[in-house]
């Protein structure tokens, strides 16, 4: 089937449902495409039948992995919604998502109240410029203190927040207060609220308050009233809270409602940062006519239809048989088919225009975070780079039988394109396969998906853990490599100093050589030779960083002198200063969250101060539960998911970004030390 795109990008809405696990997310959307006729009848979470969770992991599991994306229209407008993960376990997707909406819902569990998850997306929403609204859920089930939640997420987040409806009838129904004032409420005045609301919008434009005050809300607009709201959302001068039951339905409609009348189209959100090769910034606006640039959100490897690029469309219009390229690329490919999703079906389109969530399938060169475009006038246009958390938990793996090692580096590679916070690395030094991501669940299912999609079996253990070499003083090394083999020889004489760097400054190598004793074709050599052994470390067989390395003397012969004498001399030289640079193994040290019932708090700072962590803090939230902050050294976490099941009671989980490096204990770099088997290299 072929259908025609939206009628214009003012019509289009783009929402993405965020939020902590468990708030109903994926209920609510199910709801809201029931509302807007996208479905005839709603599927459950519990029977695994939902438009969104239809990955058997998901359906094990009983909760959303990846981000799904379906649409519906309501009153001439067509909505984009995307149903994302809330476990911090699967955030990559969720995260990515917001690249391709003006508006982000978090959903609030009425029950709960503000969780761990409603703090973390309420934060990203706030630094990407994203319109936010905050949707309460459950507001039917027993024991839900809805005055009590909006105090709450005023009190955490500001008093910009403020009903823009209320729940009435005990929360069987939902009443406007920005258009309306009169009607019985559950809790406030809807007249008071209204007033509120009012008050908050007007304030955003003077000329619009002056006359409000002299006037009334009577001399104002609906039209006037829809752009100082969307300006508000804009601006973060307003978050809006609403309220539904996702599971009666109740304020469904009213939020379908908000959404439509508004909810910012793509015409007045703020695009993201796109750039020119040369650095500078590419101004982009939602003009069908200008040349396409679009950016590419999310990628699913198919197993019917191939690979599936999805993207969100910010200026022009990719028609099928249009002619794009990729990144800087100079082939372009063609449209053959163009799609717009529906959970798990692919509905044929014709068009796809600025605001438009739209995907093409079989494009090989295509990748996340990829910008699509038509204009060969330009050498690259790029999107400023998104931020994700670094995935700092590890697994090395190998096939369980022989003959599957291309096999599984293809299969590594598929589900890499599509998470980008999975992540696999080949440790030639070690003949070693690692993956890397955001927690022990992340890389079991990422695991199990690859055996269940590509058949691909693996035995696992713990990889190495990253550590870092460095230096903490100053010193100088030389060496002067001479080699004489009967014919031409080999000649090659370096001095040079190093020096520490603050930490994550990286490597610096500074040419300070005078009156050409060392000729400037030989530099790179040197450089070269010091990298490599910067590779390999010099203490603990662990890379070196944050060092600076300044070459200021040596000799070299007009017949002798070659590239490898000074790779060599140089490599040479560097470890020399290095033993006398006072060198130290580095360790990463991570910010861990670790949430738990309260009843367990002892048991688990206990066991992270055993694990040479710092408790930097607590938070206490509804429902019994306590997050826990530190830093804690990586190393020492590696059987933490047992140890927290075991003290819990299976009721804890937890997440770790990287904060930084620092030095390990003396023992622990003199265990280092001597584990570390170096493997000389012959001359």
């Amino acid at each position: 089937m072929t259908v025609q795109t939206g009628s214009s990008t003012e019509s289009i809405r783009n929402i993405a449902l965020v939020g902590h696990a468990g708030v109903g997310k994926t209920t609510l959307f199910e709801a809201l495409l029931l509302a807007g006729g996208a479905i005839q009848a709603p599927g459950t979470v519990e029977r695994g039948n939902t438009v969104s969770d239809t990955d058997s992991q998901e359906k094990a599991r009983v909760h959303s992995i990846d981000s799904c994306i379906a649409h519906l229209a309501r009153d001439d407008c067509h909505l984009n919604l995307i149903d994302t993960a809330g476990y911090a376990d699967f955030r990559g997707a969720t995260l990515a998502a917001l690249a391709a909406v003006e508006t982000v819902a978090i959903v609030v569990n009425a029950i709960n109240g503000i969780e761990h998850g409603t703090r973390r997306m309420m934060m990203h929403a706030k630094q990407r410029g994203l319109a936010r609204m905050l949707v309460v859920n459950k507001i039917d089930f027993d024991g839900a203190n809805l005055a009590a939640v909006v105090d709450a997420l005023r009190e955490e987040f500001g008093n910009e927040c403020l009903p823009v409806n209320l729940p009435a009838g005990r929360g069987t129904r939902v009443l406007d207060c920005f258009f309306h004032s009169e009607g019985a409420t559950d809790f406030s005045s809807l007249s008071e609220a209204h007033q509120r609301i009012l008050d908050q919008v007007v304030e955003i434009d003077e000329t619009m308050m002056d006359r409000y005050l002299d006037v009334g809300e009577g001399a104002l607009t609906p039209q006037q009233l829809h752009d100082a709201f969307e300006q508000c959302l804009r601006e973060g001068h307003l978050v809006p809270i609403c309220f539904v039951s996702a599971r009666t339905g109740a304020g469904v409609n009213e939020l379908l409602d908000i959404a439509t009348r508004l909810l910012p189209n793509p015409a007045e959100g703020n695009p993201p940062p796109f750039v020119r090769s040369d650095g500078s910034p590419l101004a982009v606006s939602a003009d069908p006519a200008s040349h396409v640039i679009a950016d590419v959100f999310k990628i699913v490897n198919d197993p019917f239809v191939g690979k599936l690029g999805v993207f969100r469309v910010w200026q022009g219009t990719i028609r099928r048989d249009s002619q794009l390229l990729v990144d800087d690329g100079r082939k372009p490919f063609k449209v053959g088919h163009l799609f717009r999703l529906q959970g798990k079906t692919h509905v044929e389109i014709e068009a796809a225009i600025p605001g438009d969530i739209a995907a093409v399938a079989k494009i090989e060169d295509i990748h996340f975070d990829a910008v699509l475009h038509d204009s060969h006038d330009e050498d690259r246009i790029a999107l400023a780079p998104l931020t994700f958390p670094s995935p700092m938990f590890g697994l090395a793996l190998e096939p369980k039988h022989k003959g599957q090692e291309q096999k599984l580096s293809n299969a590594l590679g598929r589900l890499a394109e599509e998470d980008p916070c999975f992540r696999v690395e080949h440790r030639k030094e070690l003949n070693e396969t690692v993956v890397r991501g955001l927690s022990d669940l992340h890389l079991k299912v990422m695991l199990e998906r690859m055996r269940e999609r590509y058949g691909v079996e693996v035995a696992t253990h713990p990889p190495r853990i990253a550590y870092r070499e460095t230096i903490s003083g100053h010193a100088e090394g030389h060496h002067r490599h001479k080699k004489q083999t009967g014919g031409a020889g080999q000649f090659g004489e370096v001095f040079l100093r190093v020096e520490p760097l603050e930490r994550g400054t990286g490597f610096e190598f500074v040419d300070a050589v005078k009156g050409g004793v060392i000729p400037g074709q030989f530099l790179p050599a040197i450089e070269k030779g010091v990298r490599q052994a910067m590779e390999h470390g010099a203490i603990a067989g662990y890379p070196l960083q944050d060092l600076r390395v300044t070459v200021y003397d040596g000799k070299y012969h007009p017949v002798d002198s070659k590239e490898v004498a000074f790779i060599s001399a140089g490599k040479k030289a560097f470890l020399d200063a290095i033993g006398k640079a006072r060198p130290i193994v580095l360790e990463p040290i991570v910010n861990v969250e670790v949430a738990i019932p309260e009843h367990n708090v002892g048991d688990v700072t206990g066991g992270l101060a055993g694990k040479r962590a710092r408790i930097m803090g607590t938070d206490t939230q509804r429902g019994g539960e306590l997050v826990i902050k530190a830093q804690a050294p990586l190393a020492e976490l590696i059987d933490y998911p047992t140890e927290l099941k075991s003290m819990t009671g299976g009721r804890g989980r937890y997440s770790l970004d990287l904060s930084h490096y620092e030095a390990v204990p003396p023992t622990v770099q003199k265990q280092l030390s001597e584990a570390w088997k170096p493997h000389v290299e012959e001359d």
